[in-house]
């Protein structure tokens, strides 16, 4: 009988041995080490102005211009002449334009349409303040079988006109390009910074919604 207890606790040590092997001592430097590691690695936040920084303004010949093709297969050049009219006929109509916005000339033959727009352009608006400028620009749109081509250029501000009425306008080349408008660090320059974010929204916001016009 003592045989076998002997036998069976043999049996049964390296398992034991095994077991108290999973345990360790915690070591309290290492885990404040790890807590610490844990603190210092922070994820970094996005940067709002990251869609406006360097390269968001493009540039031709150095002049501010936005320039891009609509694809729409299956329409005629005189069919895309003609919703082209109609869009800025419509926008020359909507709040916030100035008188002379529109369309300032047309290329029939050759499916031109030019658009000279005077708009205002809020940056912020409170029941005690409004923050706004007048922005001048012009749309060119070529129309082919199946495309348009389009440029936007000639951009230019107007800001507090009726605090300084002798000022001179702000041409985009001065105030929001790449190099007037972005540091060395590729940070936005305060003065400018809101010019050329709502300008950078307000080009996206016409191509996307002239693409519907034209692709629907």
């Amino acid at each position: 009988m003592m045989k076998k207890l002997i036998v069976t606790a043999m049996m049964l040590l390296p398992i034991a041995v095994a077991a108290q092997n999973v345990w360790e001592v915690p070591n309290a430097k290492a885990a404040e080490e790890v807590r610490k590691t844990e603190k210092e690695v922070k994820p970094e936040k996005e940067n709002p102005d990251a869609p406006y920084l360097r390269g968001a303004v493009p540039e031709v010949d150095g002049k501010v211009a936005w320039t891009y093709q609509i694809e729409a297969p299956g329409k005629s050049a005189q069919e895309l002449f003609d919703r082209t009219c109609d869009y800025f006929n419509r926008l020359a109509e909507e709040e916030g334009q100035l008188e002379g916005s529109g369309i300032s000339l047309v290329n029939r033959q050759e499916h031109i349409v030019v658009a000279s727009i005077r708009e205002w352009m809020t940056f912020r608006t409170s029941l005690l303040s409004l923050d706004r400028t007048k922005i001048y620009y012009r749309v060119v749109v070529t129309c082919k079988d199946g495309s348009a081509e389009v440029v936007a250029d000639r951009i230019s501000f107007r800001y507090e006109e009726e605090r300084n009425p002798g000022a001179k306008p702000l041409k985009a080349e001065e105030w929001i390009s790449d190099k007037a408008a972005v540091s060395k660090k590729n940070k936005l320059y305060k003065g400018s910074a809101k010019f050329r974010r709502k300008t950078v929204d307000r080009m996206n916001e016409m191509r996307e919604s002239l693409s519907r016009e034209l692709t629907k």
